[in-house]
């Protein structure tokens, strides 16, 4: 069995792949101070909890966006697994071209969100959009090139921003509203930031598809936390929640 874990900002997001059949998932808040044994612990017990024992666990890949925890990271799978992780970073292998200025500064995350894209949807141009800590944007072409895209504050991100540096705006429940006119200040946050990101998914896929494609339309690809709430405009070609998980897979089975 292989365990990947997709570690953001804000959660370990974890999937344990039986061949290409994903049998088990999980989420645990990020802690930076986390030790290689905390982490161990937890994801044995979440493994046994899962009904997949921890021995069976033969690979590990780790796609990690917070450097602080790697070295703990690398040591519980080690010493918890007898296992040495490959770690999606530069000169791993990915089979794709960055056409970034830098192709260093490109995150592990949107790499694997790419890989996963094009192994699930190959031979079309592609836009995935990544509901996370951060919202992200990447444009992929069907010849296997990564663009590029867009970095913006997550949905979470925005309320809280508003939370914190407002003298009277309060958190409010983060969910799908009808109407784009709220009638109270908490109607009217959560219309803010449904409808903006409705707009801004759209805007961004008309631009992109006129500078990248061509015209030519591409699939829309949503994952993400956050990426059911926007359900019901029907913004997306597909949903896939664990995408980034199987573009793990696909990057390890091209480094073996």
């Amino acid at each position: 069995m292989i365990l990947c874990l997709d570690v953001g900002n804000t959660q370990v997001y974890g999937g344990v792949f039986q061949g290409e059949k994903l049998v088990a998932q999980f989420r645990r808040t990020s802690e930076l101070r986390s030790s290689s044994d905390e982490l161990g612990v937890f994801f044995r017990t979440v493994l046994r909890e899962n009904d997949v024992d921890p021995r069976q666990i033969t690979e590990l890949v780790i796609c990690c966006v917070v450097p602080d925890l790697l070295y703990s990271l690398r040591a519980c799978a080690q010493k918890y697994f007898d296992i040495e992780p490959l770690v999606l970073r530069p000169g791993v292998k990915t089979g794709l071209k960055i056409a970034y200025r830098d192709p260093k500064e490109v995150g592990s995350d949107r790499i694997a969100d790419a890989v996963g894209a094009l192994k699930l949807f190959p031979g079309r141009h592609l836009i995935v959009a990544d509901f996370g800590t951060a919202t992200t944007v990447c444009a992929v072409r069907k010849d296997r090139t990564f663009l590029g895209g867009n970095i913006l504050p997550g949905v979470r991100l925005s309320m809280e921003a508003l939370e914190m540096r407002t003298a009277q705006l309060p958190s409010v429940e983060i969910k799908p509203v009808k109407t784009a006119i709220g009638t109270t200040t908490i109607e009217s946050i959560q219309s803010g930031l449904y409808w903006s990101n409705v707009g801004m998914i759209k805007e961004l896929v008309a631009q992109i598809s006129a500078e990248a494609f061509d015209h030519e339309e591409p699939l829309i690809i949503g994952t993400g936390g956050f990426v059911h709430l926007f359900d019901r405009e029907k913004i997306f070609d597909h949903v896939v929640g664990d995408l980034i998980l199987e573009g793990l897979l696909e990057v390890l089975r091209l480094n073996r």
